[in-house]
């Protein structure tokens, strides 16, 4: 799932099938951060650097081709 914003006490996230959840803050991990992929595993929720460094550099790569 990935963070589309934070609001107060939630953390917005959008699942891989597109509907929206709201988790409370305190169950995300320290750091994290809007536009982060977040894994859930054993009932623990972690970042997924790989994941996130992967689409952004996806999305850099569309936003750059949209310019040229």
């Amino acid at each position: 799932m990935l963070i589309d914003r934070f609001e107060e006490n939630y953390a917005v996230c959008e699942k891989e099938d597109r509907t929206m959840i709201n988790l409370k803050r305190s169950l995300i991990p320290k750091g994290a951060k809007e536009k982060d992929i977040l894994i859930l595993e054993d009932g623990r929720i972690f970042i997924d650097k790989d994941g996130t460094r992967k689409r952004k550099n996806e999305i850099s790569h569309l936003m750059k081709d949209m310019w040229e």
